[in-house]
């Protein structure tokens, strides 16, 4: 058991120490060996943890949506909430770990502007990692539709696009344009959710 801990704990270890170096050089310009080299161990070492840059690069992304998916199980579950209340409390939580993971956002970042330079459609690839979030905040809002809580004014499509466009916009304030903060936004999406109520 103690094994298992040590070798998650050391793919954690790895993994911030990889985040910094696509944060200083760019996602194009890292090599196995830059991380190995930040890391204080040999490459050979660090194909014990991972297959190559991507697969460090994808496990980071894993970890912060299983991360997401577990808050937003437990918001979900959480009785005596209205689907409004529910729905507000996702998305903050959203918010929050967005800004949490400033880093690996600037990488991810990163990553998109290296594949959109190819042959690459970077906007699928967004769309592949982000199908479930994008599920579950419909099914929230067809649960507050079914139980008279919210009304489908707006077009459950419309309504889940705005939704998920004010988290597009917290990357984008956080990322490109630095703000420390992103307060003004989570109030704009509790003025949005209210749209939706009756």
């Amino acid at each position: 058991m103690s094994i298992v801990v040590e070798h998650e704990k050391r793919r954690h270890e790895i993994l911030e120490k990889a985040l910094d170096v696509f944060m200083e050089e760019g996602f194009e310009d890292v090599t196995f060996q830059k991380i190995a080299d930040r890391c204080g161990i040999t490459r050979t070492t660090l194909y014990i943890y991972f297959k190559n840059k991507r697969d460090i690069f994808n496990f980071s992304i894993k970890q912060l949506l299983q991360a997401l998916e577990n808050d937003i199980t437990e918001i979900r579950k959480t009785k005596g909430l209205s689907h409004k209340e529910k729905l507000v409390r996702v998305m903050t939580v959203i918010i929050e770990l967005l800004e949490e993971n400033r880093r690996l956002l600037s990488v991810v970042l990163n990553y998109l502007i290296y594949m959109s330079k190819g042959d690459h459609d970077p906007g699928s690839r967004v769309r592949r990692r982000t199908v479930r979030l994008r599920h579950i905040l419909a099914t929230m809002l067809i649960e507050g539709i079914k139980a008279g809580e919210f009304t489908p004014r707006l077009g459950l499509k419309d309504a889940n696009e705005l939704l998920y466009g004010f988290l597009e916009a917290a990357v984008l304030r956080m990322v490109v344009l630095r703000r420390s903060s992103v307060e003004e936004l989570k109030d704009a999406m509790k003025l949005a959710v209210l749209l939706f109520t009756r």
